[in-house]
């Protein structure tokens, strides 16, 4: 049998073993293995803190609708809130650095203990992790009545955690190529860092470079993660059905959409108005939509949980193209752009993954039920109409509203429909997987 490529590997691995769903913990007494379900006494009284996506996206996703919803009457006048930050400031910094930062800690330090084969980090780590995340939401949200300092420090505290709990894994195991991972979270500390410093500190700092970083980061993720597990999935689902034509291995394409989407954002972030980031956003954005169309994702079109993640994928394609063209042509509204990557990119990624991970590590079949493909079609339709708002001066209020109200809507759905998985011991014996 040919060898599998490294690639494969990583997404077999990313794919969370979920056909077993199994952690195997090495016993120095016997050298044998065995599965954290079989040691109930090991995962502390509460279910939620067994994993680390339990209670992040919990937490993600009760935020992000608690933030549009503030947002929203803010921007209409209804309502200040008593922070340091300005309005729209706060909005940015919550939507970046507490609800897709809960996400990412979330699906890492869920992913890691299959990459390093070590204990997930669970119970009382979990719930200071957690605690601390808490921690940086309120006193941001209440900042003006806290020491502009203590602020800086609270906020930081789970980025800096998250950070350091990753690395110490991934060294212990000596699992070098995912390094690449904390280098990355690392980028996310300074960019929350430098938005602290401009909106607590009232420090210049090279005019919004923090939040810009902010989102270039998440969406390297994207095409680094999800240019690993989207096409291998979709290589594991068709290979099931007898297809003949697969994606095919990672290669020079794959390599070169990455590294151009990674420095045309690099540079925009530094130096937004540059048209040479432009010019190389533009190209990412081809090499991005040729390495996508190599993935199958049209015969994927009858499994949603699946069909969803190249959904994703091609908003990361768009809007790098809308970046690249909005700097090289006034005409394109920067606004639009941003929101494709990230009310669209990153929103719809989000709510592709989050469903995917629960029902995996919760015995589940992989399966997209209505209420789920019901938060996929919101999501989409939050995305399409804020991205429409700069477009349409006239329509903007009605669009703002109706993309709000279909994000709230999509969140809230996963709450109610995820929340009950999230928070519920395992089935005993896990169901298969797609």
């Amino acid at each position: 049998m040919a060898a599998l490529h490294p690639m494969h590997c990583y997404a077999r691995d990313l794919d969370l073993n979920l056909e077993r769903r199994k952690i195997m913990l090495a016993r120095p007494d016997n050298d044998m293995t065995t599965t954290i379900e079989e040691h109930p006494h090991r995962l502390g009284p509460l279910a939620v803190l067994t994993y680390a996506f339990r209670p992040l996206f919990l937490a993600a996703g009760s935020w992000t609708v608690v933030d549009i919803a503030l947002w929203l009457a803010m921007f209409f006048g209804d309502l200040q809130l008593p922070t340091r930050f300005e309005p729209m400031a706060w909005h940015i910094h919550e939507m970046f650095f507490g609800f897709v930062m809960a996400v990412v800690g979330g699906f890492l330090l869920t992913a890691i203990p299959n990459w390093t084969k070590r204990m997930p980090v669970q119970g009382r780590q979990l719930a200071l992790l957690t605690g601390l995340w808490l921690l940086g939401r309120i006193a941001c949200l209440i900042s003006a009545y806290l020491p502009a300092s203590s602020v800086v420090v609270a906020d930081l505290s789970f980025p800096a955690a998250l950070l350091a709990v990753a690395t110490r894994e991934i060294l212990a195991s000596r699992n070098w190529r995912n390094l690449v991972m904390s280098a990355l979270l690392s980028v996310f500390v300074v960019a929350d860092l430098l938005m602290d410093l401009e909106s607590i500190l009232h420090m210049p700092v090279f005019g919004g470079l923090g939040w810009r970083l902010g989102l270039a980061v998440p969406i390297m993720l994207i095409s680094i993660i999800g240019g690993r597990i989207v096409p291998n999935f979709t290589r594991n689902w068709l290979v099931k059905r007898g297809s003949v034509r697969l994606p095919p291995a990672p290669g020079p394409v794959d390599g070169a959409a990455v590294g151009l989407l990674g420095a045309g954002l690099v540079i925009w972030a530094i130096v937004p108005d540059f048209r040479l980031a432009g010019v190389i956003l533009a190209i990412a954005a081809m090499l991005n939509a040729w390495r996508m169309a190599r993935w199958c994702g049209a015969s994927t079109r009858s499994e949603p949980l699946l069909f969803i993640l190249h959904v994703g994928y091609a908003w990361v394609v768009a809007g790098t193209a809308l970046l690249g063209l909005s700097i090289l042509n006034a005409r394109i509204p920067m606004p639009s752009a941003i929101h494709a990557l990230t009310a669209g990119a990153i929103g719809v990624m989000i709510l592709a993954v989050m469903p995917r991970v629960t029902l995996g590590h919760t015995g589940r079949d992989l399966t997209a039920n209505r209420a789920t493909v019901l938060i996929f079609v919101l999501i989409n339709l939050a995305a399409i109409a804020r991205v429409g708002a700069s477009w349409a001066p006239r329509a903007m209020i009605i669009l703002l509203v109706s993309s709000a109200a279909c994000w709230i809507a999509a969140f809230g759905l996963f709450e109610i429909v995820y929340g009950p998985m999230l928070l519920a011991e395992s089935p005993r014996h896990p169901a298969s997987s797609a």
